[in-house]
């Protein structure tokens, strides 16, 4: 077992919004957390507006792909974070949920998927400060 605090993200498709927050937590907490990102209808692949907006700030995304919500992955997560979910997210008492409430990217240009991108750096950073407070960037 780990001693590092987990995030899962979910999203419906885990194509964009929580693809992008497992990449900033992962990148900006440099390991001090352990990251996790499923959907519960998961797409065929990652939005490649979001691949691109994201390789605009030099973190790489091209070799992810979506993955199915499994409850396993709930039970392993401290913090579980929905993007747009709803029910369909398994609840577990003694998690810490979190709702963000952020614009879905699906079927839109990386000039509209860099102002979701830029929200999502600045809830990674918060969330960070939540749980590693010593990893902070």
């Amino acid at each position: 077992m780990s001693n590092k605090p987990s995030v899962l993200f979910v999203c419906v498709h885990n194509a964009g919004r929580s693809q992008m927050a497992a990449a900033y937590l992962t990148t900006l907490s440099g390991g001090a957390i352990e990251v996790r990102s499923a959907g519960s209808q998961p797409a065929e692949q990652v939005n490649p507006a979001a691949v691109e907006a994201m390789a605009e700030v030099g973190i790489d995304m091209s070799a992810e792909i979506p993955k199915v919500l499994t409850t396993a992955a709930v039970q392993d997560s401290d913090v579980v974070i929905t993007m747009g979910c709803g029910d369909e997210c398994p609840y577990f008492p003694g998690k810490r949920y979190e709702d963000w409430v952020l614009e879905d990217p699906a079927g839109k240009g990386v000039e509209s998927v860099r102002p979701i991108r830029d929200e999502i750096k600045g809830r990674v950073e918060a969330l960070i400060a939540s749980l590693a407070p010593s990893t902070g960037k």
